[in-house]
C-alpha cells in the first residue's frame, strides 16, 4: 500500500468531492460522486447497501476514485485500490460528512435505509498538479 503524499492528504481533507468508479456485472464502469473523508492512508465514504455501487463493490472490491476541488479541477488525485465494506458507523460517518461539506447535520435517508461505510485501500496512487 503506498503512502499518500501531503498534498493528496490536503485535498481529501479539503471540501474535494470524489468520482468513485466500480465495475458493472458486464464489466461496464459504474460511476458516481460521492464526498470522501480520510481516516490514515485510507479514503473513507458513506453509500446505502441499496446503491449500485454497493453491489458492485459486495462482487468486486476493485475501486478507483478521482478526487477534485471544484476551484481546480484540473488538480486531481486519483487512487485504484480495494474497498473493504461494513455498516458499523455508517450513519455517523454520512453525517460527519454532512457537517464538513455542507454544514448541516444529514436528513436525507428513508426510514429504514441502511448506511455503509466503504474504506479504500490504495494500491496505486497518482497526483496531477
Amino acid at each position: 500500500m503506498p503512502d499518500l503524499s501531503d498534498s493528496a492528504r490536503a485535498l481529501i481533507d479539503a471540501n474535494s468531492y470524489a468520482t468513485v468508479g466500480t465495475i458493472e456485472p458486464d464489466g461496464q464502469p459504474q460511476l458516481s460522486l460521492v464526498w470522501v473523508t480520510r481516516e490514515g492512508d485510507d479514503v473513507v465514504f458513506s453509500t446505502l447497501a441499496s446503491r449500485r455501487k454497493h453491489a458492485n463493490l459486495d462482487r468486486d472490491p476493485r475501486i478507483t476514485l478521482l478526487i477534485t476541488l471544484p476551484e481546480a479541477p484540473y488538480a486531481y488525485l486519483e487512487i485504484r485500490g480495494t474497498a473493504t465494506m461494513d455498516t458499523e458507523g455508517g450513519d455517523k460517518l454520512i453525517n460527519d460528512l454532512s457537517l464538513k461539506y455542507t454544514g448541516k447535520p444529514y436528513t436525507s435517508d428513508l426510514p429504514g435505509a441502511v448506511r455503509v461505510v466503504v474504506r479504500v485501500t490504495a494500491g496505486h496512487v497518482v497526483e496531477h498538479g
